[in-house]
């Protein structure tokens, strides 16, 4: 079991992604901006982050700077659904900025345990 920080503006995401890693066993935190997730990371120490990119306030290139100054270490998923940079993008330069997994949205439920998995080798049971 990991304890992991989901952070999207989108509950409805933050939700799905939740449901999908308690069934999995893992802790969840939730944050619905990168500022409330540094903060929350900076409290509670996550596993993992599982941070969106485009997000008001402070968005997910920006949360993966702050979170890795602090926790260098730290295993961050970037995900994104495209915007104006389009997915591809966008998580290409998370990748650069310290990203150790990314997943376009809509993730299936596969790759996300899977991406979870390599960032906190958590080894899965044979299905």
């Amino acid at each position: 079991m990991a304890r992991i920080l989901i952070v999207d503006d989108d509950a409805r995401m933050r939700e799905a992604t939740r449901a999908i890693l308690e069934e999995e066993g893992h802790l969840v935190i939730e944050a619905s901006d990168g500022a409330e997730a540094v903060r929350l990371h900076l409290a509670e120490r996550a596993d993992a982050v599982v941070c969106d990119m485009f997000m008001p306030r402070q968005d997910g290139i920006e949360t993966i700077r702050a979170l890795r100054r602090d926790s260098p270490q730290l295993k961050i998923i970037a995900v994104s659904g495209g915007g104006s940079l389009g997915a591809t993008d966008v998580l290409k330069v998370a990748r650069l900025m310290g990203a150790s997994e990314i997943l376009s949205k809509p993730y299936s439920r596969a790759a996300l345990v899977d991406a979870i998995a390599r960032a906190t080798s958590v080894s899965q049971p044979p299905v």
